[in-house]
């Protein structure tokens, strides 16, 4: 595998775990909006319908638990596209110190 190579897969990845953390951003957006149709039911039905103010207390509940989870996802991508950076760094520069050893050996 050449250098250029290694380059252009982990350059890939990174673009592709980015995209993936966009997607999670949306549904994150849409858990924020599902938990807020939740909070105007409960607000403006709590003493006129009972089955529009259970609706919206099961959409908050909904909304929140999305919200943790997809934040909790969004999280720990960020933390592995971070890893996937620091590991094409490390292995960067173990591949210049080689090529410098052995230039010096050839030398």
């Amino acid at each position: 595998m050449t250098l250029e190579e290694l380059k252009a897969g982990y350059e890939k990845e990174v673009s592709y775990q980015k995209h993936m953390l966009d997607n999670i951003g949306y549904f994150f957006q849409l858990a924020t909006v599902i938990g807020g149709i939740g909070i105007v039911l409960v607000y403006y039905f709590h003493a006129r319908n009972l089955w529009l103010n259970i609706l919206g207390i099961a959409l908050l509940v909904l909304g929140v638990l999305g919200m943790m989870a997809f934040g909790y996802a969004g999280w720990k991508g960020q933390r592995n596209v971070n890893a996937v950076i620091d590991d094409y760094d490390k292995k960067l520069a173990y591949l210049h110190k080689q090529t410098k050893v052995l230039a010096k050996k050839n030398s």
